[in-house]
């Protein structure tokens, strides 16, 4: 749940902040999420981010990992792509890997890829593409949710890294094509 929130904020200030903005803030919070990461593995306790850290990271991950790399793609993309295209492949994200993960723990029962399940990827994708509807034609809604779902499921690295890309570039190739 913690990435929906996350996602929906930086998506939130991508729409109303201007992007040089945005990028010193995504670059702040990279940073600074760093900075916490270290100081938490070395066994410091930071009122509030440890306990956060503690309920939502697994325990065998490094401490914030997740959204570290989630500010990382999420400033990669605004670099490098239009908004129109950043803001559906962020939510994408954001909405997927929520939905999967809640969806997947509850009612997964087949495992695919790296403890995943079928079932998590499926709501997932069908949760990216309701939302995407809202912001992209639906064939483009449908593309994007349908990469994000199976990005999600194949990457060999952190899907939190591939995600936004994968969906930013096909929305690329999709809007010049």
């Amino acid at each position: 749940m913690s990435h929906l929130v996350f996602g929906l904020i930086i998506v939130g200030g991508i729409i109303a902040l201007p992007e040089p903005i945005m990028v010193y803030l995504l670059l702040l919070s990279i940073f600074a999420g760093f900075i916490i990461s270290d100081a938490i593995q070395r066994g410091y306790y930071i009122p509030f981010i440890s306990g956060l850290i503690d309920r939502l990271e697994r325990k065998d991950a490094i401490p914030g990992k997740g959204a570290i790399y989630f500010a990382i793609s999420c400033l990669f993309c605004l670099i490098f792509f239009e908004k129109s295209i950043v803001v559906p492949a962020i939510a994408a994200l954001a909405i997927l890997d929520s939905i999967a993960t809640i969806f997947g723990l509850r009612y997964g029962r087949n495992r695919i890829h790296n403890g995943k399940s079928l079932e998590g990827s499926f709501a997932g994708m069908v949760a990216t593409l309701l939302a995407l509807l809202f912001l992209l034609p639906p064939v483009q809604a449908f593309a994007a949710s349908f990469v994000a779902g199976v990005v999600e499921i194949l990457s060999p690295v952190d899907d939190n890294l591939t995600i936004p890309v994968a969906v930013c570039l096909l929305l690329l190739i999709i809007s010049v094509g």
